[in-house]
């Protein structure tokens, strides 16, 4: 509640709505639109499919129904049943899922039922918009600035690569029905837009129910910076500030902000009154995005319009105070606007980081799929909000979005925002599956980004190799080495304890110091320890350190403060071996810790040879084989594509590592 600053509870029940809303939706969008459903006094309906019966938005919503297996077109968006749904439980309002959002036959089939409101724009809104050929159209006749290219339907790959000769490379080949970068490929050249062409129309039939494509011209190196709209049915639309989205792997945001470094009040507004004055064209009624790319001289195109309420919604209510929740439903029931434009604020700052199952080291995030073993959100945090819709035990499929949540912390500047950020991702406890924690750290801490000089290449840019996680200063090392011995020794020192009591030797101990041996990637470092009450003092390549904590060795976090400097921790593993992984600065680093004697002894144990995987292909990540382009005996090169995976509604292309024979 404290990032809503115009919403007092006794706002939020002083006016009449709904008593009923069904929420055709699962996951972190669901949970929110229940939170402030609840605040309104609506019962709320959830929809799931039989994989999501133990989900969070099923328990906290009043009823909840079934309507199909877990493929999303056969539950989430299986309209008959959902329309079943809505008879059967009598709901007056419906908020729907981002796809069938932009479904007009659907809405249609809901304006239909007199009795049934839906939380959104007009039906004529949401097929202008959700089709990006014509509201690119709309947009031209709106005098909103716009991307040059081909305003029409791709027929095929042929007339693809004329369009984009014509046009002139590089150019973007898109989904017409698409977002949230599905559907979405840049081509360089003929044959990336012959491939391009291929698999943007598969995506874009798999994740919409529409193979349709439309390609413009590709603005290289651009901020992607959108507006958010609010408008009602009598006419009134406010522009609510912008968000910077520029922070993106495989076109899918990553960090977002809100405001934008890079804006300047002329710009804000001329953009804002565009956005309003697009929202007005089509008489939109909701809350809706309209975004935009910005080239370096602050000149903006048109992209496209979101009818719906955006993953990166939260920072704009975290700067402005309003519930966009409550701001849909209220617009819905036919109420006019509370507010006029001069009175949005931007109040401080707030910043978002989409927290994914991936595997950042695997072309910046490739899902992860298992089970949440282990499950904290760092809301002991000052000012962090955490919307998330799983928990401990929750199960991440191949089936959906392998989001688990989005991180979002505010301060009074952009400065504090950031090191609330970077505190609250030490602070996030995630076991079982791999996640993008430490890409996430490493964006919001780089000069570049700090410095607010970003792009939607800025990934590609600074991690042209790839993301290696954390590199370590020298200082940093020593910290880790210290950390980790000391921490090795803590469990040492607690193994002599029984039920609080030391137990009895034979001769009493009284050893205050370690002389150890810790492996560090493909080095070992002497490391010598010694004990000094709650505290060890660390020998590091010949320099001390101080080394203090609790040392509560049960705890997922471990807070501990080296020579003046606090650092939290996360012991992620261990074993007899000595064996150990630590969560430090965002980044797992695997280590070794061995005494002396048995750092000695170690040398005499055979290593595990490596396997040799070049003669297979194995997929980076769980998914379906949507196409196999090779038969047994086939003669393949280097890099040749062998089959097509889909995993998360994104279809991947495997290729040899080397040449042979299939």
């Amino acid at each position: 509640e404290k990032f809503f600053l115009f919403m007092s509870q006794d706002s939020y029940r002083s006016f009449q709505t709904f008593e009923k809303l069904l929420i055709a939706n699962r996951g972190e969008i669901a949970c929110r639109v229940i939170k402030t459903c609840k605040k309104m006094g609506i019962k709320t309906v959830a929809i799931h499919s039989d994989v999501d019966a133990n989900a969070v938005h099923v328990k906290m919503a009043d009823e909840a129904v079934c309507v199909g297996p877990a493929p999303t077109s056969k539950s989430y968006l299986n309209m008959d049943a959902i329309m079943e749904v809505i008879k059967k439980t009598r709901a007056q309002a419906v908020s729907l899922n981002e796809s069938i959002c932009c479904s007009f036959v659907f809405s249609l089939s809901l304006q239909a039922s007199e009795c049934v409101t839906f939380i959104g724009p007009d039906t004529h809104a949401i097929q202008a918009m959700g089709d990006k050929i014509e509201s690119k159209l709309l947009a031209k006749n709106a005098k909103v600035n716009t991307i040059p290219g081909f305003d029409g339907v791709v027929k095929d790959a042929d007339e693809a690569v004329r369009i984009a000769r014509e046009i002139g490379y590089p150019v973007m080949i898109k989904a017409s029905a698409g977002g949230g970068g599905k559907g979405m490929r840049i081509a360089w050249d003929d044959e990336e837009t012959r491939e391009g062409f291929r698999f943007s129309s598969q995506e874009a039939a798999s994740s919409f129910g529409d193979d349709r494509l439309l390609i413009e011209k590709f603005i290289d190196n651009p901020r992607h910076i959108e507006i958010q709209v609010l408008a009602d049915k009598h006419g009134n639309a406010l522009w609510l500030n912008e968000r910077e989205c520029s922070i993106q792997r495989r076109n899918q945001k990553v960090v977002e902000e809100a405001p934008s470094t890079f804006l300047d009040p002329e710009t804000r507004r001329a953009m804002g009154e565009q956005a309003v004055a697009l929202a007005k064209a089509v008489k939109y009624s909701s809350a809706g995005t309209v975004e935009f790319l910005v080239d370096s001289n602050k000149n903006f195109y048109f992209l496209e319009m979101n009818t719906r309420l955006q993953v990166e919604h939260p920072v704009t209510e975290c700067i402005t105070g309003l519930d966009l929740v409550q701001e849909m439903i209220r617009v819905a029931k036919g109420y006019p606007l509370r507010h006029k434009q001069a009175d949005i604020p931007i109040n401080g700052w707030a910043v978002e980081c989409r927290v994914y199952a991936e595997d950042p080291y695997k072309s910046f995030g490739l899902p992860s799929i298992g089970k949440l073993t282990q499950y904290q959100e760092p809301l002991h945090v000052p000012s962090v909000r955490v919307d998330s819709g799983i928990q401990q035990g929750s199960d991440i499929s191949i089936y959906y979005d392998p989001m688990i949540s989005k991180l979002i912390t505010y301060g009074s500047n952009r400065a504090e925002a950031l090191k609330r950020m970077e505190e609250a991702l030490d602070n996030y406890v995630i076991r079982g599956v791999a996640h993008n924690i430490s890409l996430l750290r490493e964006v919001i801490i780089h000069p570049r980004f700090v410095q607010g000089d970003i792009s939607t290449k800025f990934l590609p840019e600074v991690y042209p190799d790839g993301f290696k996680g954390h590199k370590l200063t020298d200082l940093e090392r020593r910290e880790l080495l210290g950390t980790a011995a000391s921490l090795y020794v803590a469990e040492q020192l607690r193994s002599e304890q029984f039920l609080g009591t030391p137990r009895i030797p034979i001769a009493q101990s009284k050893r205050s110091s370690w002389d150890l041996s810790v492996r560090l990637g493909e080095s070992i470092y002497p490391v010598a320890v010694s004990k000094d009450g709650s505290s060890f003092s660390v020998e590091v390549d010949g320099k001390k350190l101080n080394v203090t904590s609790e040392w509560n060795l049960a705890s997922p976090l471990l807070s501990v403060t080296i020579d003046g400097t606090q650092r939290t921790i996360q012991r992620l593993s261990r074993n007899a071996s000595g064996d150990t992984s630590i969560q430090f600065l965002g980044t797992v680093y695997k280590l070794q810790i061995l005494t002396k004697v048995a750092a000695e002894l170690s040398k005499y144990m055979p290593e595990k040879a490596v396997e040799d995987t070049s003669s297979i292909l194995r997929s980076p990540m769980p998914g379906a084989v949507v196409a196999v382009s090779v038969k047994p005996g086939d003669a393949v090169s280097e890099g040749q594509e062998i089959c097509v995976i889909e995993a998360m509604k994104m279809q991947n292309s495997m290729v040899a590592a080397k040449t042979g024979k299939v």
